[in-house]
Order: C-alpha cells, then structure tokens, then sequence
C-alpha cells in the first residue's frame, strides 16, 4: 500500500522518471517506512522501560560475577536506543557504581550497535534470518571484547575521580499509573525522534543519491566480493563518520543492493555506529588514551571479524 503511493506521488504528481524518480522514489519510501518502525519500536520499548529503575539494573549488575555482568550489560544494552556518544553517560554511572570496567565497555560496546532501532531497521530490511545472526555475533562482540578489557587491568587510566562505595544500591520501586507510563513513553519517544529524524533524512538522502545515480559496478569494484580487503576497507570507512544506527541503516541497504556484500555493508555500519571520533573526543575526557586505543582495537578486531564470517556464510 505504502510502495503504490509513494509510485503514485512520484509518478503521476511529481512527474518523475528515470535516475531522478529512482531517488526520489526511494527517499520517501524509506524515510516514512523508518520513521513508523521508529516511533513504534521506540514507544513500545519506552513504555516496558517504565516499569524497572536503570539504579536497580547498575546494583544487579555488581553483585555478579564479571562474566555474568559482561553478558547482561550486553543485553542491557539492547533496550537503550542510544548512538556512541549518547550511551556515555550510562557508561560513566557505570563507573561510579564501581562495577567492574570490563562490564562497562560491555554495555558501551552493545548499546549503539545492539539496540532496538538497529534491531527493527535490520529486520525490515532483511528479515529474521540475518537480524538474528547479527545480534548473535554483535553480543559476542560485546561481551568478549569487553571481558577483554576487563582482564587487562586498566582501572589506573580512568582519568575521572569514581566516588567512594557508600553502601549497596537499592532499588528504586516505580510506582507510576497507566497513563502516566503512556506519557512518559510518548516523550521520551518524541525526545529521541527529535535528536535522529535528520540523521535519517541524510542517509536515507545519501542512499537515495547512490540507489538512483551510482553504478552497481563501482560499488563492487571496490566494496565487492572480489575485494579481499573490502571489510577492512568498510571498517576505516566508518570509524570517521558519525551517526546512529537509523541514520546508517538506509545506506546499507543500498550498498547491498549495488553489489557490496552483506558482510561488509554490516561491518561499515557497526563501525559508524559502535566506533567513531566524536565518541574518542569524549572518552578522552575520561579515560586515557591507552584505554581508549585498546577499546578501538578490541571492537575493530571484532567488527572485522564478523564481516568476514558474515560474508563467508551468507
């Protein structure tokens, strides 16, 4: 229904044929497909969120053993529709919970690539098939790199003062009426739309340019198949830009769509979305750069590694 007027608007108002209504065609497509997988995922989620406190999974988390809290920060990290930078804060609330490094960057690491925006993008696009296999591998990725960290004994380069422990975490009981929950879900659902609506309008406008104007043989030139360097490639690609999983999702559709394998369209978008500079410039701020080097790596290793196994099952 979506697919036929949209094929409506710009054929028969607008007009349009060729490269020009290929692109345009695409952008209003994707941008309202996203934009409902968007606003319903994030509400949903909001909404299930309002019944525990973050405070609550921070004083779970401590009493267990490392390994345990590296796989529920992982999975914790799921239901935080956060990008990079945004998943910091939590990151530092972590730190000053004293709970083990390792677990943080757990979190750190799961948070922008695993979270339910990638999750609902990657299905629609895909289907179940893929999105489960890439959840499976992210939260690998998550949990072993960070249990990494966590071994290597880099407590000394947090530059940040962490407080004293005064006492167990309690947990906070939320007491909130049904309305209250729905309300609370539709704003935080309109606060989070705010600060990505245009990171999509981007890259739904750049994957638009490349599906309506770009050769397929270009793309599998030098991102293809062929290419034994085409991950690596994707992976350096991705650390300097800088968006969240809404905002790069629409581009892996296209470069998949031109030839790239998936493999590699994922590891680009893993990239962008778990590993980029602005996110270093912040760390910076609160960790050596030691630690921060050795995060990049861990996660780049692993990002790679998975665009690799990616393209040789699939």
């Amino acid at each position: 229904m979506w697919k036929e007027f949209v094929d409506y608007i710009t054929v028969e108002i607008f007009g349009l044929s060729g490269h020009l209504n290929d692109a345009v065609n695409f952008f209003i497509y994707d941008v309202g497909k996203i934009w409902f997988l968007l606003i319903t995922i994030i509400f949903v989620v909001s909404y299930l969120r309002t019944h525990f406190n973050t405070e609550y999974v921070r004083a779970y988390l401590q009493g267990k053993s490392e390994f345990f809290g590296n796989i529920l920060a992982a999975l914790f990290g799921i239901i935080t529709p956060f990008c990079s930078c945004s998943a910091i804060p939590l990151f530092l609330g972590f730190i000053q919970a004293r709970i083990p490094l390792g677990v943080t960057f757990s979190f750190l690491i799961s948070s922008p690539m695993n979270n339910e925006i990638a999750i609902a993008l990657l299905f629609g696009l895909f289907g179940w098939k893929i999105t489960a296999v890439y959840i499976g591998f992210g939260l690998l990725v998550a949990i072993f790199g960070g249990y990494f960290i966590g071994k290597m004994n880099m407590n000394k380069y947090i530059l940040m003062d962490v407080k004293p422990m005064e006492g167990e975490l309690e947990e906070v009981q939320i007491k909130l009426t049904f309305y209250q929950r729905v309300r609370e879900a539709y704003e935080y659902t309109f606060d989070i739309f705010k600060k990505i609506y245009i990171y999509v309008m981007i890259g739904v406008g750049i994957g638009a340019f490349i599906h309506g104007y770009i050769p397929a043989d270009f793309i599998a030139n030098y991102a293809g198949g062929e290419n034994p360097f085409a991950v690596l490639i994707a992976v350096l690609m991705g650390i300097p830009m800088y968006s969240n999983a809404a905002g790069v999702m629409p581009l892996v559709e296209v470069l998949t769509g031109k030839g790239m394998l998936l493999g590699t369209a994922l590891s680009f978008m893993m990239a962008v979305t778990a590993l980029s500079l602005p996110e270093a410039m912040i760390l910076k701020k609160i960790l050596h750069v030691r630690l921060i080097g050795l995060f990049f790596s861990i996660v780049g290793a692993g990002i790679i590694g998975v665009g690799y196994l990616f393209n040789a099952i699939l």
